[in-house]
């Protein structure tokens, strides 16, 4: 990916320097004479870097950075002066300045601090990637011949860069399979986006994909670059790709095909270097003939198609899961490890899985947090809701003691303490809580709201 390094100074030497030596490095690069042309260029090209001088004729450079910082919060500036002083670079830095240099500028010094502001913005793109995934594993673990399948079918398609349809349940691991072909890829040193399409209100789904210009709608105060943007280089992943509004499915239709998009209001065409991998719980087929999904998107979006499996028809797997769940619970909280006995995983193993991988992951850490000793036995599987209700695991197909709402209730049960206990892990925190059980955080807030849980802590 090309980075656009854009520099605003008053003086036409420097522009033109500074210009030559950053393009002979690979940057492309924009140029202003002022800080109105500057913050209009900025404002239609969201360039990843300013170069601002600060002694200008009319808006000076510290006007123009604290008008820039408004308009585009997230954009690095670095600043140039041949007066500088320390209270200059004082208030540049309050201002939000990465850094400071003096003229008579030295060539190597500005080309040091922008490939470090530029690694700057790198590593907090990937920091931001890693607190939203810190929950989730991309290892394919098994190996039933359902795994082993899959696992054969990433290694043939992810040195490729074609469109991926993930099919498969709710909590089934297609996010797990969309993941492990981009960290098998030659992308794999670039961003992994996660969009979930469900959990987006229809009305800002665009802006969310694709970026919006400021005043494009009601709330658009700034400038700002979509999931699009971020995954330049990357795998962009569309789970509940069925979910996506109509107008939306032949916008990203074209960028598929054009490899381009333009931002929400306005009209410059943004390239992009994406591969796209979607996912999905729905029959696109049965959406096609109901007039819901793009015929056209869908055979793009269907190059290479994976189903992703059941735990129901791999259930031979669940002692590695099991075994990978607990190793990945205490590495994260810490203390000592638990064992599962023979006779757990065989009691797991018996139970048809409606909520599969997701379900066993959550029954496995409920089961880590309540029971006493160092070892996990069939009993303790018995009661998931602690004193309650009998809440035991029924083998698939056979009848149980309990009713259907009475498991229900205890499955109920089950949700709301681990629930709370997950809140109560990240400080109360909401999002964080979200990103951590791989739930929405509009999702999440309906069933606190549901539970009746008391957030205000």
């Amino acid at each position: 990916m090309t980075h656009t390094i854009l520099i605003i100074d008053d003086e036409k030497d420097i522009r033109t320097a500074l210009g030559g030596i950053l393009e002979d490095e690979g940057y492309q690069v924009l140029s202003a004479e002022s800080g109105i042309e500057g913050i209009d260029i900025a404002r239609h090209e969201l360039p990843d870097l300013i170069l601002l001088d600060i002694w200008m004729p009319g808006m000076d450079g510290l006007e123009t950075l604290e008008k820039l910082k408004a308009l585009l919060p997230q954009v690095t500036v670095i600043m140039i002066s041949g007066h500088g002083t320390i209270d200059t670079a004082v208030r540049a830095t309050k201002l939000g300045a990465f850094d400071f240099i003096e003229k008579p500028l030295s060539l190597e010094k500005v080309l040091i601090s922008v490939a470090n502001a530029l690694q700057l913005q790198k590593l907090k793109v990937e920091n931001a990637e890693l607190k939203r995934s810190v929950s989730t594993d991309y290892e394919l673990i098994g190996e039933s011949s359902e795994i082993v399948t899959v696992r054969e079918q990433v290694r043939q398609v992810a040195p490729t860069s074609a469109s991926v349809l993930i099919n498969g349940e709710n909590g089934s691991g297609k996010e797990l399979i969309a993941c492990s072909i981009h960290c098998n890829s030659p992308r794999r040193e670039r961003p992994f986006i996660a969009v979930h399409c469900s959990g987006i209100p229809e009305k800002l789904v665009e802006s969310e994909l694709f970026g919006h210009e400021k005043g494009a709608f009601i709330g658009a105060t700034s400038h700002k670059k979509g999931r699009l943007d971020q995954a330049d280089g990357g795998t962009l992943f569309l789970d509940e790709v069925g979910e996506l509004p109509l107008s939306t499915q032949v916008k990203l239709l074209r960028f598929i095909q054009d490899h381009g998009f333009e931002r929400v209001g306005g009209s410059r065409r943004v390239a992009a270097d994406i591969r796209v991998i979607a996912a999905t719980t729905r029959s696109l087929e049965q959406e096609m003939a109901a007039g819901k999904f793009n015929p056209d998107l869908y055979y793009q979006l269907s190059t290479i198609t994976f189903k992703a499996p059941a735990l129901r028809d791999h259930k031979d797997d669940i002692g590695l899961l099991v075994q990978y769940f607990v190793a990945q619970f205490f590495h994260r909280e810490g203390g000592e490890a638990k064992a599962f006995l023979p006779d757990a995983i065989d009691k797991l193993q018996h139970y048809s899985w409606p909520g599969n991988l997701r379900e066993l992951k959550n029954v496995v850490e409920r089961l880590l947090i309540v029971t006493p000793g160092h070892v996990v036995s069939a009993e303790n599987i018995q009661f998931l809701s602690g004193d309650q209700a009998d809440a035991e695991l029924h083998p698939a197909g056979m009848a149980g003691p309990l009713s259907k709402s009475a498991l229900r209730d205890a499955r109920e049960d089950f949700e709301r303490e681990f629930i709370i206990h997950k809140l109560e892990e990240n400080d109360w925190n909401i999002s964080r809580t979200a990103e951590l059980i791989e739930l929405e955080r509009s999702n999440l807030h309906r069933k606190i709201k549901s539970y009746g849980i008391d957030v205000r802590r």
